[in-house]
């Protein structure tokens, strides 16, 4: 219900937008040939690259050189460097021990003219001189001006909604998300909508998994109907939210993904107040589709996993508007999917009715282990349409958490559930839960149980705002992942605050956003506060931490934007202004720990996206007593 009211409010407002097209572009023709990129000189930082036109060579008013990470056949839309009367260029300011693919470009008779693409890789520098020669994304934040469909090839982490991540075989990390865009952008590019990068900054947008609804929803609601004595609904409305993605071995990926439908269960109306005709609206439904080749962009669906489950029986009516005494149990949105150390598989899904809740599944299928019944029942709901791992109030059959992500780290043993809180617009926030069973109980970092209800801590993030910026809300749902090599990330949509700039719809503007994860000496995940830029991870020396900081107590406040104050670490090892005035630091230089009146904080080098130009910078985090703290130094 939530996200339903969120899709109606923002989704259907409409903007203008142009762009250039590359409609007339071509790979040569008939006056012009460009030589494929030749490389002539490499550093760690830059490429020194030549190419040659014959044909009309009158006809040229420009020419130059494309490039990218991502894409293997770039364009002018992608990176470009002028070239000189040689047809010669340096491309400068690259990344080291990076593959680049380079294409030549021409412009002339009104239309762009391109070489075959080339693949060249920067020399390996060292971490000391990287971190020097280190330049930080460039990407705006604020992509009205290319938030149009015809302009997708530049949406980077544009238009980002509920993203899921994995790490495929072929070395690209694919994000897939739920259909939301800044002015309905994407309802021209099907559904659940991808995009891949190699370094998780630079993301090629792939276009939509599914190109169309699967037959089996509108089949199985209907069947359902029927069942309840309903008439059948001919034209459903549909939602297409949260998919999950995983690896399950080499050469086979799944996705579960969420249908909701969007219908008054008595009569079939759509719903809107208007409509309401005393009854809740209807079921939602997970599905399953597989792809052995994530390039591809192809996806087989497998069909239906499970839905909406009821422990009212067929009593759905609903007295009133006000009424939230939800008549499913069990909601079937936001899956997330595990396989374990011991080789079961586990769906865990639900979200703003009673709880979520783990359902064991077939390994060579996908689908539940058990066969599903009806999925109503008087007193409690099927007992295969899974048990319930946590809940945030045992007692309310509607309450403000959705979005499970779960994750087993085995360096600390334990399965860690992360669960989104309150509405999205503004207060969306992010807490974390673990246990050594995949099914519970779970517990806090207070050690409360929240299996039973208990409020679950710590806040892992939360809306905030350094000086010089809008800050960001709406910073949850998260996908958590990591690259094999212990590093783990942390992905999310984060928002703009309401009307920035006179916008009266910038809440909707959403904006992929990949933090770096470090876990802390009590094993629990804390997510760095800068979003991750790919800063080289020089190891930070004492003397660094000395100065001044931007310090933000990220602990729990309903819908409030938490804004930094200053806070100044002495070289004696005092601390001088700001909310810890009077108290004392120390550091761990081996574990990268700053400790700081009494508070651990793990340390990262990461971008300062508020500063101008973007630089890196020293960021911490860190809990204690159920707060959270996030910092940065400043220059």
């Amino acid at each position: 219900m939530k996200k339903q009211l969120f899709l109606r409010i923002f989704l259907p407002v409409l903007f203008a937008f142009t762009a250039c097209s590359d409609s007339n572009d071509e790979i040569g023709n008939g006056d012009v040939t460009i030589s494929t990129p030749a490389i002539t000189a490499t550093t760690g930082t830059s490429l020194t690259v030549t190419s040659s036109i014959t044909g009309s060579i009158n006809q040229v008013v420009k020419k130059g050189f494309c490039y990218s990470v991502n894409a293997q056949n770039p364009t002018i839309k992608d990176n470009i460097a002028d070239a000189d009367e040689n047809f010669s260029a340096t491309i400068s300011g690259l990344m080291g021990n990076t593959s680049y693919y380079i294409r030549a470009y021409v412009y002339s008779d009104s239309h762009y003219t391109y070489s075959d693409a080339l693949k060249a890789t920067t020399e390996n520098l060292s971490i000391d001189e990287q971190l020097k020669n280190y330049v930080a994304p460039t990407y705006a934040d604020n992509y009205v001006n290319i938030a149009a469909w015809d302009q997708r090839s530049e949406w980077n982490l544009a238009n980002v909604h509920d993203p899921t991540v994995v790490l495929a075989e072929d070395g690209y990390y694919y994000m897939y998300q739920t259909d939301a865009s800044y002015g309905n952008a994407h309802t021209a590019g099907g559904h659940f909508h991808g995009r891949r990068s190699k370094d998780l900054v630079n993301w090629e947008y792939l276009g939509g998994t599914m190109l169309e609804i699967p037959a089996w929803v509108k089949e199985k609601l209907n069947e359902y109907r029927a069942t309840m004595g309903l008439e059948a609904i001919a034209e459903p409305s549909y939602g297409y939210w949260a998919p999950v993605v995983r690896k399950v071995k080499d050469g086979l990926y799944r996705m579960y993904y969420s249908i909701v439908i969007d219908n008054y269960i008595k009569t079939g109306a759509t719903n809107t107040n208007a409509n309401f005709d005393n009854s809740w609206t209807e079921r939602a439904f997970i599905g399953l589709m597989e792809t052995s080749d994530p390039a591809s962009n192809k996806w087989t669906d497998k069909g239906m996993v499970v839905c909406s489950s009821s422990d009212k029986g067929i009593n759905w009516a609903r007295p009133a508007l006000t009424d939230w005494n939800a008549y499913f149990k069990w909601n079937a949105i936001d899956p997330s999917y595990i396989i374990t150390p011991e080789s079961t598989h586990w769906l865990i899904y639900g979200s703003w009715h009673s709880g979520l809740v783990a359902m064991e599944l077939n390994p060579e299928t996908g689908m539940p282990k058990q066969s599903l019944g009806a999925p109503w029942a008087e007193g409690s709901a099927p007992a295969e349409y899974g048990q319930l791992i946590t809940t945030r109030n045992a007692a309310s059959r509607w309450q403000a958490s959705e979005g499970p992500e779960i994750i087993y780290n085995a360096a600390t043993g334990y399965y860690y559930l992360f669960v989104a809180y309150d509405a999205l617009a503004v207060p969306y926030n992010t807490r974390v839960c673990r246990s050594k069973s995949i099914t519970g109980p779970y517990l806090g970092i207070d050690g409360a149980n929240v299996t039973e209800g208990a409020d679950m801590y710590p806040v892992v993030t939360h809306p905030y705002k350094f000086s010089n910026s809008n800050g960001w809300v709406g910073i949850s749902h998260c996908a958590v992942f990591d690259d094999g090599n212990g590093n783990w990330y942390y992905a999310s949509q984060g928002r703009f605050p309401e009307n920035v700039g006179g916008n009266a719809y910038s809440n909707a503007l959403m904006m992929g956003h990949v933090r770096s994860i470090r876990w802390n000496s009590q094993g629990w995940p804390v997510v760095m506060p800068e979003r991750y830029g790919a800063v080289p991870q020089v190891a930070i020396t004492e003397d660094e931490l000395v100065g001044n900081w931007e310090h933000i107590d990220l602990s729990y406040s309903y819908g409030k934007q938490k804004e930094s104050s200053n806070m100044t670490l002495a070289a004696d090892h005092t601390i001088t202004a700001g909310t810890w005035k009077g108290g004392v630091w120390s550091y761990d230089a081996e574990k990268q720990i700053l400790t700081a009146n009494g508070v651990e904080l793990c340390l990262q080098r990461e971008t300062d996206w508020e500063a101008n130009p973007r630089t890196h910078t020293i960021v911490y985090a860190g809990y204690t007593n159920n707060k959270t703290y996030w910092g940065k130094k400043t220059k």
